[in-house]
């Protein structure tokens, strides 16, 4: 499963008929037929089916998992012919993306033959030739290419009174294997992989990350089990984000086979029928609400966009803007944030946030920050240039204005954190709107403060909008102090982007000063994990 963001290289993994540059299409992977998954748990899981669906013909070998229905694909595709996928389909995990969070679970789409298009991309825009795609640097450093985050402590969770029986007995779990997640984890991949070798092309080179991601996103299921309207809004972003993986709802079964397999070995000591139960019904409650996303989805949008660099505009020596044009119309919302994969390190996603309000041109813009290690960030800041193609996955966010109301707006951005607290603001300036809007931009130093000219620009076009620029070695920490000398702001709304630590302390502090926490708007970790997939 998955939610919001290491390495290990692997061999054969990176170019090539390995799945390498999604620009050459390769052959599509064979469902592995049931007779070849192992059987010696026997038929535990075999009430596992699709919520709301019949059951399943029983066979002689059976899967634990019943393969959920096939979905009818719709008669018109949004893209031409596609062809297997290379892509990162991850099943429940999702592929290396600035994947913040338990994971960022790879969603499977809704139909079995999504994945790479037939056409490639040069052919729509002039991109450059495939390349042969270098192994990934080895490095034990963290990527960071998306704002980092914490792993979540094993720590037990506090009972919670009225909690179902199904939510007491998976939390017990997570809590029991939270000690020993990185072990749980591996086994769950390696056990995955190997019973379904065809599955790992899905998958990013380097599965550290990708191990991380599917931790965070099953504490976020177990957090939110009893919590039908967080929960079931969580994963179908998580289907709709993770079709761009090439997942399909046969790969469903496969996973949850092998994660309640690693559940059941390391948390042996708690282990029994009833919780085996329970999770057989989280998890197949869980993926049908992934498959049904996709389906939906996919009736309306395409898995991802192909989008050309047209502008490459270097700030400071490690930030670019990037301004890219889609292939097909892109929409979005100000406020929301995309995952993006290059031709250099296929199947490595990272989010970044739009830096503008859509456009009448359809041109899309971002603050990229080239960080050690990481991949994505330092070959869209130091290798991309105009004319290259990269990849879109669908919006994702819920940092978006209320234009409902007329509700001031008080907005703190540190670093490239700016960058959607601007798309925020030319949103509010295009709906005509005269509500007061409060920015804080937060950054080290004065040459931090790269976008600062255009921030003053908007300032002095619209009275209604003040701009304080916060400079500290320490700004990202001290910039909650800051707003308190200003204000009061409790009939404000929130908005806050930048680093996980300053948005945690922010949070904290608005909450001091008297703005309830539904009006303190920012992209949480289980939001970062779903757009990752």
């Amino acid at each position: 499963m998955d939610a919001p963001t290491t390495t290990s290289a692997d061999n054969g993994t990176s170019g090539g008929s390995g799945g390498g540059g999604w620009f050459t299409p390769r052959k599509k992977p064979e469902t592995p037929p049931d007779g070849d998954q192992e059987t010696s748990e026997g038929s535990r899981l075999a009430a596992m089916r699709p919520v709301g669906r019949p059951a399943p013909s029983e066979g002689p070998e059976e899967s634990r998992i019943p393969r959920p229905p096939q979905v009818t694909a719709p008669t018109e595709r949004p893209l031409a012919e596609p062809e297997p996928a290379h892509q990162a389909a991850r099943p429940v995990a999702a592929p290396g993306e600035p994947t913040q969070g338990l994971s960022r679970s790879g969603a499977a789409t809704s139909q079995a033959t999504q994945g790479t298009p037939a056409w490639s991309p040069s052919a729509v825009m002039h991109s450059p030739a495939a390349q042969t795609v270098p192994a990934p640097p080895a490095s034990d450093a963290p990527q960071r290419d998306a704002p980092p985050e914490p792993r979540v402590p094993p720590q037990r969770p506090t009972p919670v009174s009225g909690a179902s029986p199904d939510a007491v007995l998976i939390r017990r779990t997570m809590a029991e294997v939270g000690p020993i997640a990185d072990k749980v984890t591996s086994y769950f991949y390696a056990l995955l992989f190997v019973r379904h070798p065809d599955l790992r092309s899905l998958f990013p080179p380097a599965m550290d990350t990708q191990r991380d991601r599917l931790l965070k996103a099953l504490l976020t299921a177990a957090e939110h089990i009893d919590n039908t309207q967080v929960l079931v809004a969580y994963l179908q972003n998580l289907g709709r984000g993770h079709r761009k993986y090439g997942t399909r709802p046969e790969h469903y079964p496969a996973v949850g086979e092998c994660l309640i397999a690693a559940l059941s070995r390391y948390a042996d000591q708690i282990w029994d029928e009833a919780t085996e139960a329970a999770w057989v019904r989280a998890y197949t409650t869980i993926s049908q609400v992934m498959i049904d996303a996709a389906a939906a989805d996919e009736l309306v949008a395409p898995a991802w966009w192909y989008a050309e660099v047209v502008s490459h505009d270097l700030r400071t020596s490690d930030i670019a803007v990037i301004t890219v044009r889609p292939d097909q119309p892109y929409p979005f919302l100000a406020g929301q944030y995309t995952s993006l994969e290059t031709p250099w390190w296929p199947r490595i996603w990272r989010h970044y946030s739009f830096a503008s309000a859509p456009r009448s041109d359809g041109l899309l813009s971002f603050h990229v920050k080239a960080v050690p290690a990481g991949w994505v960030s330092n070959a869209m800041v130091h290798r991309a240039r105009p004319g290259d193609v990269i990849r879109l996955g669908p919006p994702a966010g819920t940092m978006t204005v209320d234009h409902t109301t007329d509700t001031g707006m008080l907005c703190l951005g540190g670093g490239t954190g700016i960058a959607p607290i601007k798309a925020l603001v030319e949103d509010v300036a295009e709906h005509g709107e005269r509500r007061p809007v409060e920015v804080f931009y937060g950054a080290r130093t004065d040459h931090d403060l790269y976008d600062i000219d255009t921030m003053l620009r908007l300032q002095q076009s619209h009275p209604w909008l003040s701009v304080r620029p916060v400079v500290d070695a320490q700004a990202h920490i001290q910039l909650p102090d800051v707003i308190r000398e200003y204000g009061p702001w409790h009939e404000y709304d929130a908005y806050l982007s930048g680093p996980p630590g300053m948005i945690r302390s922010s949070v904290d502090a608005l909450r001091d000063i008297g703005i309830p926490s539904d009006r303190i708007r920012h992209d949480s970790v289980e939001e970062l994990v779903a757009a990752s997939g």
